[in-house]
């Protein structure tokens, strides 16, 4: 019907043209932003298994940050514990050349003041090595290294005390002054050192595991990454084959309500 009153197919048109530029609107911010899903209502399932996702990969992501900070802190007591061997294979250096013959009182004495300097300087080491304020060279204290949401997602590190008086060296009040006594003192230094060996591995396998449990952990990390990609970002091929097709169908329609609208002039030359 021609009527000038009511234009019902400019009205048509013109809602098919609003249609076509909303969707265009939402291909250009998914393309803009990357994500096909950029709020709930995009979809709201996707959007509740994308933001799960993204939490598990951020504690999985520190995780293996806090493992890195682990191997840190056991590269810095091993490095020390280095340190207190070559004190250790001096002394023991020193039992040797003072355990013979040929030396006078005095002169052992001489090597027993440098001797004492080493236990010492040992002494000192375990005490002041520290990562982050945290000793683990003279106490057993044992540290958990956490990388997971459960409680046993950890590797404990126990610290290995490397006083001279503690069980592991027990070199305290060892002399060389005289031949007996640096004879004496060789025994009980080679069996200090084997306690430092002991000690110093085993924060050396400590390592070994941590590095493994990054590796696995970034492994994880990734997959978890594609498939929050999969959940979450755009599908560009697909998008702009969408983007054209709001394009056209915009186009076509403004034309169309430019048409319509053109209709009551009809009318109108009628009248």
């Amino acid at each position: 019907m021609l009527a000038i009153k009511s234009n019902l197919m400019s009205v048509n048109a013109a809602r098919h043209v609003g249609d076509a530029y909303e969707a265009l609107s939402k291909s250009v911010e998914k393309l803009s932003s990357g994500l096909r899903i950029n709020g709930a209502r995009d979809d709201a399932a996707g959007l509740a298994v994308r933001e799960l996702m993204r939490a598990d990969i951020a504690v999985i992501k520190q995780g293996a940050r806090n493992a890195r900070d682990g191997i840190s802190m056991l590269q810095t007591m091993e490095g020390a514990m280095a340190t207190i061997d070559d004190a250790l294979i001096r002394m023991q250096s020193l039992a040797e050349q003072a355990a013979t013959g040929s030396y006078s009182s005095a002169q052992r004495w001489i090597m027993h003041q440098e001797f004492d300097e080493m236990r010492l300087e040992i002494d000192r080491i375990a005490g002041a090595t520290k990562f982050n304020g945290i000793s683990m060279l003279d106490n057993s204290t044992t540290r958990s290294i956490h990388f997971g949401e459960l409680t046993s997602d950890k590797i404990d590190i126990t610290g290995s005390n490397m006083t001279s008086a503690s069980a592991g060296l027990a070199i305290t009040g060892l002399a060389i002054s005289t031949e007996a006594s640096a004879k004496a003192a060789l025994t009980t230094i080679d069996t200090a050192i084997g306690s430092k060996d002991t000690a110093r591995a085993k924060f050396g396998y400590k390592m070994n595991r941590l590095e493994g449990t990054i590796n696995v952990l970034n492994i994880q990390s990734e997959n978890l990454m594609a498939a929050e990609s999969r959940v979450s970002d755009v599908d560009v091929a697909s998008e702009m084959a969408q983007v054209t097709k709001s394009q056209v169908l915009a186009q076509a329609g403004i034309a169309m309500l430019s048409q319509a609208n053109a209709m009551p002039q009809m009318a109108l030359n009628l009248l």
